[in-house]
């Protein structure tokens, strides 16, 4: 998984690149970590403080470090700040799929980075891991990231009923998947 993670941490796209996840870029992840808005329905706790940011960002570096997760920081290309985190995770060798995750700075919402952040996880979840398959589930009220993965040919395959519960609320899951399909 070494060198699959040197792969994605080079991903490169035409607005964003990606890069590997530091304990020193601690500051500009706390940035969107620790945004209430941001961190609603990501599946990340909201991050108070600098610390618990860092300590975060050492449970993802461990788990990269034993094969089961691959994170990446994306860096927006105009300015080289850190403006989100993209991660392929659960994977299931014997199935060949994994599931993807991405978190974006709200100032970054609706610029098209996301579009662009899913389809090069997606390309190099198919072609450099020979994945079969990838799914995402997503808060039904988080109606951006829906869209991100429509555009990125996900189907939705399915609505988990109360599934989640945030702030004293239920809210459904949306699971949307996508098959490889090397001839496009």
């Amino acid at each position: 998984m070494e060198k699959q993670a040197v792969l994605f941490h080079s991903l490169e796209g035409e607005k964003i690149y990606f890069k590997a996840l530091r304990i020193e870029d601690v500051q500009e992840i706390h940035h969107y970590a620790s945004d209430q808005e941001v961190s609603r329905f990501i599946g990340w706790n909201l991050m108070n403080t600098l610390e618990e940011t860092r300590q975060y960002i050492e449970i993802m570096l461990k788990r990269e470090s034993a094969g089961t997760h691959l994170y990446s920081s994306i860096v927006e290309k105009s300015t080289q700040a850190i403006i989100g985190t993209a991660m392929i995770f659960n994977f299931d060798q014997g199935a060949n799929k994994a599931e993807i995750g991405y978190v974006l700075h709200k100032h970054h919402w609706g610029k098209g980075y996301g579009t662009e952040i899913v389809a090069l996880m997606s390309d190099f979840a198919f072609k450099s891991l020979n994945l079969h398959r990838l799914h995402a589930m997503v808060v039904d009220a988080n109606i951006g990231s829906a869209r991100i993965l429509e555009k990125n040919r996900y189907e939705l395959e399915g609505r988990l009923k109360d599934h989640y519960f945030i702030e004293d609320k239920y809210y459904d899951a949306l699971l949307f998947g996508k098959i490889t399909n090397l001839e496009t």
